[in-house]
Protein backbone atom coordinates (compact mmCIF):
# COMPACT_ATOMS: atom_id res chain seq x y z
CA UNK A 1 0.00 0.00 0.00
CA UNK A 2 1.27 2.85 -1.03
CA UNK A 3 1.80 6.04 1.54
CA UNK A 4 -0.66 8.25 -0.26
CA UNK A 5 -3.56 5.92 0.07
CA UNK A 6 -2.70 4.98 3.79
CA UNK A 7 -2.94 8.26 4.59
CA UNK A 8 -6.31 8.51 2.79
CA UNK A 9 -7.27 5.42 4.25
CA UNK A 10 -6.13 6.84 7.80
CA UNK A 11 -8.07 10.13 7.13
CA UNK A 12 -11.10 8.19 6.11
CA UNK A 13 -10.81 5.89 9.75
CA UNK A 14 -10.62 9.25 11.93
CA UNK A 15 -13.34 10.42 10.18
CA UNK A 16 -15.53 7.29 10.92
CA UNK A 17 -14.15 7.76 14.55
CA UNK A 18 -16.04 10.79 14.91
CA UNK A 19 -18.90 10.12 13.34
CA UNK A 20 -19.17 6.98 15.56
CA UNK A 21 -17.87 9.13 18.76
CA UNK A 22 -20.73 12.08 17.71
CA UNK A 23 -23.62 9.54 17.58
CA UNK A 24 -22.75 8.38 20.92
CA UNK A 25 -23.02 12.31 22.06
CA UNK A 26 -26.52 12.38 20.68
CA UNK A 27 -26.31 15.73 19.40
CA UNK A 28 -25.25 17.89 16.88
CA UNK A 29 -24.89 21.05 19.11
CA UNK A 30 -21.56 19.70 20.57
CA UNK A 31 -20.13 18.41 18.17
CA UNK A 32 -19.99 21.91 16.17
CA UNK A 33 -18.95 23.72 19.05
CA UNK A 34 -15.74 21.33 18.66
CA UNK A 35 -15.42 21.72 15.44
CA UNK A 36 -15.48 25.47 15.90
CA UNK A 37 -12.84 25.44 18.96
CA UNK A 38 -10.84 22.44 16.64
CA UNK A 39 -10.36 24.68 13.30
CA UNK A 40 -9.41 28.08 15.10
CA UNK A 41 -6.99 26.26 16.78
CA UNK A 42 -5.24 24.42 13.70
CA UNK A 43 -6.22 26.86 11.10
CA UNK A 44 -4.16 29.78 13.09
CA UNK A 45 -1.12 27.19 13.65
CA UNK A 46 -1.44 25.81 9.95
CA UNK A 47 -1.45 29.85 8.27
CA UNK A 48 1.33 31.19 10.64
CA UNK A 49 3.03 27.92 11.14
CA UNK A 50 6.32 29.62 9.98
CA UNK A 51 6.91 32.35 11.83
CA UNK A 52 5.63 30.18 15.31
CA UNK A 53 8.06 27.36 14.69
CA UNK A 54 10.97 29.73 13.68
CA UNK A 55 10.56 31.78 16.92
CA UNK A 56 10.26 28.75 19.06
CA UNK A 57 13.66 27.76 17.92
CA UNK A 58 15.56 30.90 17.75
CA UNK A 59 15.81 29.76 13.51
CA UNK A 60 17.75 32.56 11.61
CA UNK A 61 16.24 33.48 8.03
CA UNK A 62 19.65 33.18 5.68
CA UNK A 63 20.31 35.01 2.82
CA UNK A 64 22.27 33.63 -0.14
CA UNK A 65 25.48 35.33 0.58
CA UNK A 66 25.42 33.62 4.24
CA UNK A 67 25.28 30.48 2.79
CA UNK A 68 25.67 30.02 -1.00
CA UNK A 69 26.07 26.22 -0.90
CA UNK A 70 23.08 26.07 1.05
CA UNK A 71 20.97 27.59 -1.57
CA UNK A 72 22.50 26.09 -4.57
CA UNK A 73 21.29 22.93 -3.40
CA UNK A 74 18.00 23.88 -1.81
CA UNK A 75 17.60 25.97 -5.07
CA UNK A 76 18.07 23.03 -7.36
CA UNK A 77 16.08 20.52 -5.47
CA UNK A 78 12.92 22.96 -5.54
CA UNK A 79 13.62 22.88 -9.63
CA UNK A 80 13.89 19.34 -9.44
CA UNK A 81 10.69 18.99 -7.60
CA UNK A 82 8.84 21.73 -9.63
CA UNK A 83 7.77 24.15 -6.63
CA UNK A 84 9.10 27.58 -5.74
CA UNK A 85 12.38 27.79 -3.91
CA UNK A 86 11.49 28.35 0.09
CA UNK A 87 13.29 30.48 2.43
CA UNK A 88 16.36 29.17 4.18
CA UNK A 89 17.03 29.22 7.70
CA UNK A 90 19.33 28.25 10.60
CA UNK A 91 18.77 26.97 13.73
CA UNK A 92 21.53 27.95 16.85
CA UNK A 93 21.35 23.88 18.32
CA UNK A 94 24.21 21.61 18.15
CA UNK A 95 21.57 18.63 17.59
CA UNK A 96 21.85 17.78 14.29
CA UNK A 97 17.95 17.68 12.89
CA UNK A 98 15.80 20.30 10.14
CA UNK A 99 12.66 20.44 9.41
CA UNK A 100 10.49 21.93 6.59
CA UNK A 101 6.89 23.95 7.41
CA UNK A 102 4.75 26.76 5.67
CA UNK A 103 1.36 26.55 4.68
CA UNK A 104 1.84 26.66 1.22
CA UNK A 105 4.95 26.03 -1.09
CA UNK A 106 4.75 29.74 -2.04
CA UNK A 107 5.13 30.40 1.97
CA UNK A 108 7.53 27.82 2.74
CA UNK A 109 10.49 27.50 4.58
CA UNK A 110 13.59 25.01 4.98
CA UNK A 111 15.57 24.99 8.60
CA UNK A 112 18.18 23.68 9.57
CA UNK A 113 20.70 23.05 12.22
CA UNK A 114 24.39 24.17 13.34
CA UNK A 115 24.97 20.51 14.10
CA UNK A 116 23.78 19.38 10.72
CA UNK A 117 25.48 21.08 8.49
CA UNK A 118 28.98 20.11 10.93
CA UNK A 119 28.34 16.20 10.77
CA UNK A 120 27.11 15.93 7.21
CA UNK A 121 28.79 15.27 4.03
CA UNK A 122 27.77 17.81 1.16
CA UNK A 123 25.66 15.08 -0.21
CA UNK A 124 24.19 13.82 2.67
CA UNK A 125 23.11 17.13 3.18
CA UNK A 126 21.71 17.13 -0.33
CA UNK A 127 19.42 14.03 0.51
CA UNK A 128 18.18 15.78 3.97
CA UNK A 129 16.93 18.64 2.25
CA UNK A 130 15.74 16.55 -0.62
CA UNK A 131 13.66 14.79 2.20
CA UNK A 132 12.36 18.32 3.53
CA UNK A 133 11.62 19.57 0.05
CA UNK A 134 9.40 16.51 -0.29
CA UNK A 135 7.64 17.48 2.56
CA UNK A 136 6.76 21.01 1.19
CA UNK A 137 6.00 19.60 -2.45
CA UNK A 138 3.42 16.92 -0.72
CA UNK A 139 1.80 19.57 1.62
CA UNK A 140 2.24 17.86 4.46
CA UNK A 141 1.70 20.82 6.70
CA UNK A 142 -2.39 20.74 5.49
CA UNK A 143 -2.23 16.57 5.68
CA UNK A 144 -1.48 16.96 9.53
CA UNK A 145 -3.77 20.10 10.17
CA UNK A 146 -6.76 18.22 9.01
CA UNK A 147 -5.89 15.42 11.03
CA UNK A 148 -5.17 17.81 13.52
CA UNK A 149 -8.84 19.00 13.42
CA UNK A 150 -10.12 16.07 13.65
CA UNK A 151 -8.36 14.46 16.54
CA UNK A 152 -8.91 17.36 18.36
CA UNK A 153 -12.79 17.11 17.77
CA UNK A 154 -12.75 13.86 18.84
CA UNK A 155 -10.94 14.91 21.70
CA UNK A 156 -13.05 17.64 23.14
CA UNK A 157 -15.97 15.85 21.98
CA UNK A 158 -14.89 12.28 24.32
CA UNK A 159 -14.42 14.80 27.09
CA UNK A 160 -18.12 16.35 26.93
CA UNK A 161 -19.44 12.64 26.74
CA UNK A 162 -17.10 11.53 29.77
CA UNK A 163 -18.54 14.16 32.28
CA UNK A 164 -22.46 14.28 31.03
CA UNK A 165 -22.33 10.13 31.40
CA UNK A 166 -20.45 10.58 34.82
CA UNK A 167 -23.22 13.25 36.28
CA UNK A 168 -26.36 11.57 34.22
CA UNK A 169 -26.60 13.86 31.71
CA UNK A 170 -26.30 11.53 28.54
CA UNK A 171 -27.78 12.16 25.34
CA UNK A 172 -30.63 10.84 23.73
CA UNK A 173 -30.80 10.32 19.66
CA UNK A 174 -32.40 11.67 17.24
CA UNK A 175 -35.14 9.87 17.69
CA UNK A 176 -35.58 10.04 20.99
CA UNK A 177 -34.05 6.52 22.53
CA UNK A 178 -31.72 6.86 25.06
CA UNK A 179 -28.05 5.63 24.52
CA UNK A 180 -26.21 3.02 26.60
CA UNK A 181 -24.03 5.23 29.09
CA UNK A 182 -21.76 2.30 29.29
CA UNK A 183 -21.03 1.99 26.09
CA UNK A 184 -20.79 5.95 25.61
CA UNK A 185 -18.73 6.44 28.33
CA UNK A 186 -16.31 3.47 27.50
CA UNK A 187 -16.36 4.82 23.80
CA UNK A 188 -14.86 8.33 25.58
CA UNK A 189 -11.99 6.78 26.67
CA UNK A 190 -10.90 4.62 23.94
CA UNK A 191 -11.32 6.99 21.36
CA UNK A 192 -9.09 9.16 22.25
CA UNK A 193 -6.73 7.18 22.61
CA UNK A 194 -7.65 5.77 19.03
CA UNK A 195 -7.85 9.11 17.42
CA UNK A 196 -3.92 9.80 19.06
CA UNK A 197 -3.19 6.79 16.97
CA UNK A 198 -4.16 7.43 14.24
CA UNK A 199 -2.88 10.77 13.81
CA UNK A 200 1.03 9.37 14.60
CA UNK A 201 0.09 6.57 11.85
CA UNK A 202 -0.61 9.25 9.49
CA UNK A 203 2.77 11.24 10.51
CA UNK A 204 4.34 8.32 9.84
CA UNK A 205 2.68 7.54 6.66
CA UNK A 206 3.92 11.47 5.25
CA UNK A 207 7.76 10.51 6.58
CA UNK A 208 7.76 7.65 4.30
CA UNK A 209 6.34 9.31 1.31
CA UNK A 210 8.98 12.28 1.99
CA UNK A 211 12.14 9.89 2.31
CA UNK A 212 10.73 8.18 -1.23
CA UNK A 213 10.04 12.45 -3.09
CA UNK A 214 13.48 13.37 -1.36
CA UNK A 215 14.71 10.40 -3.18
CA UNK A 216 13.88 10.92 -6.39
CA UNK A 217 14.40 14.50 -6.27
CA UNK A 218 17.81 14.19 -5.25
CA UNK A 219 18.39 10.82 -7.07
CA UNK A 220 20.56 9.64 -4.20
CA UNK A 221 18.76 7.38 -1.74
CA UNK A 222 21.79 5.86 -0.22
CA UNK A 223 22.49 9.95 0.87
CA UNK A 224 19.68 10.33 2.55
CA UNK A 225 19.77 6.86 3.99
CA UNK A 226 23.53 8.05 4.99
CA UNK A 227 22.27 10.73 6.81
CA UNK A 228 19.76 9.20 8.60
CA UNK A 229 22.16 6.70 10.17
CA UNK A 230 24.29 9.51 11.20
CA UNK A 231 21.43 11.58 12.84
CA UNK A 232 19.63 9.34 14.58
CA UNK A 233 22.81 8.27 16.31
CA UNK A 234 23.66 11.68 17.09
CA UNK A 235 20.58 12.46 18.26
CA UNK A 236 20.17 10.45 21.57
CA UNK A 237 23.73 11.96 22.37
CA UNK A 238 22.85 15.87 21.34
CA UNK A 239 19.25 16.27 22.28
CA UNK A 240 17.88 19.31 20.78
CA UNK A 241 16.81 21.67 23.30
CA UNK A 242 13.33 23.78 24.40
CA UNK A 243 11.08 23.56 21.51
CA UNK A 244 7.73 21.61 22.08
CA UNK A 245 6.70 18.22 21.45
CA UNK A 246 4.11 19.27 19.06
CA UNK A 247 6.44 20.60 16.49
CA UNK A 248 8.14 16.84 16.99
CA UNK A 249 6.34 15.66 13.27
CA UNK A 250 8.34 18.46 11.16
CA UNK A 251 11.61 17.29 11.81
CA UNK A 252 13.59 14.98 9.70
CA UNK A 253 14.10 13.05 13.34
CA UNK A 254 11.85 13.06 16.34
CA UNK A 255 14.03 15.34 18.48
CA UNK A 256 11.85 14.29 21.25
CA UNK A 257 11.60 9.91 20.60
CA UNK A 258 11.43 7.19 22.98
CA UNK A 259 11.34 3.62 23.08
CA UNK A 260 8.70 0.86 24.00
CA UNK A 261 5.24 1.20 24.21
CA UNK A 262 5.69 4.96 24.01
CA UNK A 263 7.15 4.47 20.41
CA UNK A 264 3.75 3.59 19.27
CA UNK A 265 2.87 7.33 19.10
CA UNK A 266 5.46 8.32 18.01
CA UNK A 267 5.71 10.96 15.01
CA UNK A 268 8.39 8.95 13.25
CA UNK A 269 8.70 5.59 11.81
CA UNK A 270 11.55 3.37 12.54
CA UNK A 271 14.90 4.82 11.57
CA UNK A 272 16.08 1.41 10.38
CA UNK A 273 12.94 0.79 8.06
CA UNK A 274 13.33 4.17 7.04
CA UNK A 275 16.68 3.46 5.79
CA UNK A 276 15.99 -0.04 4.19
CA UNK A 277 13.47 1.55 2.09
CA UNK A 278 15.70 4.17 0.70
CA UNK A 279 18.52 1.18 0.33
CA UNK A 280 15.91 -1.10 -1.49
CA UNK A 281 15.23 1.96 -3.48
CA UNK A 282 19.12 2.69 -4.32
CA UNK A 283 19.29 -1.30 -5.04
CA UNK A 284 16.61 -0.79 -7.99
CA UNK A 285 17.86 2.34 -9.22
Amino acid sequence: MTSQIKTVLLLALLTGLLMLIGGAMGGRGGLMVAFVLAMAMNVGSYWFSDRMVLSMYRARVLSRADAPGLFAIVEELSRNAGIPMPRVALIPQEAPNAFATGRDPQHAVVAVTEGIMRLLSPEELRGVLAHEIGHVANRDILVQSIAGVLAGVIMYVASMIKWATLFGFGGRSGDGEGGNPVAALALAFVAPVAAMLIQMAISRSREYLADEAGARYSGAPEQLASALAKISGYAQQVPMRAGNEATAHMFIINPFSAGGVASLFSTHPPVQERISRLLAMAGRR
